[in-house]
């Protein structure tokens, strides 16, 4: 099994976190969103992963250190990881195509901007397993349209009438990836464009016309990280669901002066919290300072130093200096102060 991760875009939406981060790489409880994702899913499919192949953009901004963490997130699966460049933003079936070699197979394609949390076992008999949620509006999103055999035998985008309930997440299953790789490759060749972009739907629109069986998956829970707002919400969700499963989320040798932690929160290791009260649902990342604050419902990444804060839906870089009785402020470009 290969699991084929597309994720060359910067993350717009996500400003200033990805201005110097890619999106993917933006932490959520602790993690990645893509380390997440990919282990996620591999826990989902239940088999051996063979290779993780990652679609990356811009070396400027998608440079070595990424290529490496990436590879190390496959090694860590036991995985060979592979890494691809979109040189440009021509849609998800070119950014698919840009890892045309490892196409082969059975694979998972997932594009790296959703968390997940699913237990289901992939239908033997489907050539293509769409992974989808059960949404209240489905006019917001694209949905399958199924048949009485429970096939999906049609992909609408926002449909103005309802077609089904069932939206499209951006994670599928092909037995043979290799089909999809050909159909994409007709529509890069015949410069089939949809929105000013190559789809993968128009590969799988192809597939569908020959025959091919498409099933869904459903999952229980489909975590956005589109922007600020959503990325904080997922946050909290993500370590709800970690705190209920036992998960040790509290590095051991974080250090308390005059401080409460209350669960469930992500502390990394070499935190320092004095006279502060964290949670619930606060990461903080490696070697940060929070000092004479009070934090709940945020993310604050590694080697910051807050003091004399206090914080609710917030997110914080890197290496931010941040004291809450500020007078001389320097900000930068979309930062926010609400």
């Amino acid at each position: 099994m290969k699991i084929i991760v597309p994720m060359a875009g910067r993350g717009s939406r996500l400003r200033p976190h990805t201005l110097t981060v890619p999106k993917p790489l933006v932490p959520v409880a602790g993690m990645p969103i893509v380390h997440r994702l990919v282990r996620d899913i591999a826990g989902i499919l239940k088999q051996p992963i063979e290779e993780v192949a990652f679609v990356i953009g811009d070396p400027a901004f998608f440079g070595t250190d990424v290529e490496e963490s990436l590879k190390e997130l496959a090694s860590s699966l036991g995985a060979k990881g592979t890494i691809y460049r979109q040189d440009k933003p021509l849609g998800t079936g070119h950014a698919i195509m840009c890892a045309e070699p490892s196409l082969e197979g059975p694979a998972v394609i997932a594009y790296a901007d959703t968390l997940i949390r699913a237990s289901f076992d992939l239908d033997p008999e489907a050539d293509s397993v769409i992974w989808t949620k059960k949404v209240a509006n489905p006019e917001a999103y694209g949905v399958v349209k199924r048949n009485s055999d429970d096939h999906i035998v049609e992909l609408v985008e926002k449909p103005a009438e309802f077609v089904s309930d069932q939206a499209v997440i951006g994670i599928y299953y092909f037995k043979n990836v290799r089909e999809l790789r050909d159909e994409l490759q007709y529509v890069l060749e015949n410069e089939i464009i949809n929105g000013g972009e190559y789809q993968i739907n128009d590969g799988i629109k192809r597939m569908m016309a020959q025959g091919k069986i498409f099933k869904t998956g459903t999952v229980d829970h489909w975590m956005d990280c589109g922007n600020k707002t959503i990325t904080v919400e997922t946050n909290a969700k993500m370590l709800s669901f970690l705190h209920e499963e036992g998960a040790e989320l509290v590095a051991a040798d974080v250090t308390l002066e005059n401080a409460e932690i209350i669960p469930p929160c992500s502390i990394a290791s070499g935190v320092v919290l004095k006279d502060t009260v964290v949670g619930p649902h606060v990461s903080i990342g490696a070697d940060t300072t929070i000092e004479n604050s009070n934090v709940k419902n945020s993310i604050i990444q590694s080697e910051t130093t807050i003091k004399n804060a206090t914080l609710e839906e917030a997110m914080i870089g890197n290496k931010v200096h941040f004291n809450g009785q500020f007078k001389a402020i320097s900000l930068g470009d979309y930062s926010e102060l609400k």
